[in-house]
């Protein structure tokens, strides 16, 4: 059967018609974009600091950034938390001081970093450029030495916040951690305090009997936020050669074995502080990640598994996005604490 063709006269109405609803189409789009594309916030706030993302590194698995520079975009991430920083060089403990275990890993590297004076003078110069928030994690083993690190910290215009680590030992109370009882641990936050004026984030040790107590005690002594949870105290044995695999004997567990814990303390820290609360332990996947904000995690950090995959933590990232447009979630924050 012929196919009849319009004519020539048909034809230019035609085009006319298509223009003409191709304009009021993309006029549509450009007045109202987010007709054709939802613009997703993933912005969060963890006191002054507003996050362009939740997805943090975690403080001793990342080095100070610039080791993870060949592999990432440093400056997708939400912040990036540095190894420790204490008042004077330590050499770390002797080895063996990291053993694998069944889904995780043990360390007992003991804080190994050569003090604020060479942070301050050598690593500051050659992190200060990214466009992400820095955060420095200060430990130290007397309530003085955390004071002297923190006042000479808060001088620095791209460093934005401290993490406390406050699972130290003490040595003027036996060794005891400032992070096991409510009056230590309160004490060094009000410490820090009185020297430093900008975020200050305290990190909670899961070695506690209710770790809920303690994330109160600081909260009142004036720390910002709380992040949850170091890592739990375990061992390794060489039945060989019957003696323990770490110098310390005991070390600190970390990975996905202890992710349900971690999971449990921040959604016990959540219901019992005003604080944001920063969620970590075995996270390994956006799966992982939105767990602890539907937990009540305003942010979370990746640490273990920075050592398995270092393009990890931007795995994560892209990871939330696609759950969020899967779910149709226009704002993270709708996820913070949103368990059914």
């Amino acid at each position: 059967m012929e196919t009849k063709l319009p004519a020539s006269k048909d034809l230019f109405l035609i085009r006319e018609s298509l223009n003409s609803t191709d304009q009021d189409q993309n006029k549509s789009e450009i007045e109202n974009p987010k007709s054709k594309i939802t613009m997703l916030d993933l912005s969060v706030n963890v006191h002054k600091l507003m996050l362009k993302n939740p997805v943090m590194s975690a403080s001793g698995t990342f080095g100070y950034g610039i080791e993870f520079d060949d592999f990432i975009d440093v400056n997708r991430l939400g912040g990036i938390l540095t190894k420790a920083c204490t008042s004077k060089n330590r050499d770390g403990n002797r080895y063996p001081r990291m053993a694998e275990t069944p889904a995780g890993m043990l360390n007992s590297v003991g804080l190994q970093n050569k003090g604020v004076e060479y942070f301050i003078n050598t690593i500051y110069p050659k992190i200060e450029h990214y466009d992400t928030h820095i955060i420095v994690n200060v430990s130290d083993s007397t309530v003085e030495g955390y004071m002297e690190v923190a006042e000479k910290l808060n001088s620095l215009e791209k460093v934005n916040g401290i993490e406390l680590n406050i699972s130290c030992p003490n040595v003027k109370e036996g060794g005891m951690a400032f992070g096991t009882s409510c009056p230590m641990a309160g004490a060094v936050t009000k410490a820090v305090r009185g020297v430093y004026s900008k975020t200050m984030i305290v990190k909670l040790s899961p070695n506690v009997t209710n770790i809920a107590e303690i994330a109160k005690a600081v909260e009142d002594e004036g720390a910002d936020s709380v992040s949850v949870i170091n890592t739990l105290l375990g061992m390794a044995i060489d039945a060989e050669k019957r003696r323990p695999i770490l110098s310390t004997i005991t070390g600190g567990l970390s990975g996905p074995a202890i992710k349900p814990i971690a999971l449990r303390m921040v959604w016990q820290v959540s219901k019992a502080v005003k604080i944001p609360v920063i969620g970590l332990g075995g996270i390994s996947n956006a799966t992982d990640a939105i767990e602890f904000l539907l937990a009540g995690a305003t942010a979370i950090q990746v640490g273990t598994a920075n050592f398995i995959d270092p393009q990890v933590c931007i795995k994560i990232l892209d990871g939330i996005e696609e759950y969020c447009n899967r779910h149709g979630v226009k704002d993270i924050k709708e996820l913070i604490g949103a368990l059914n």
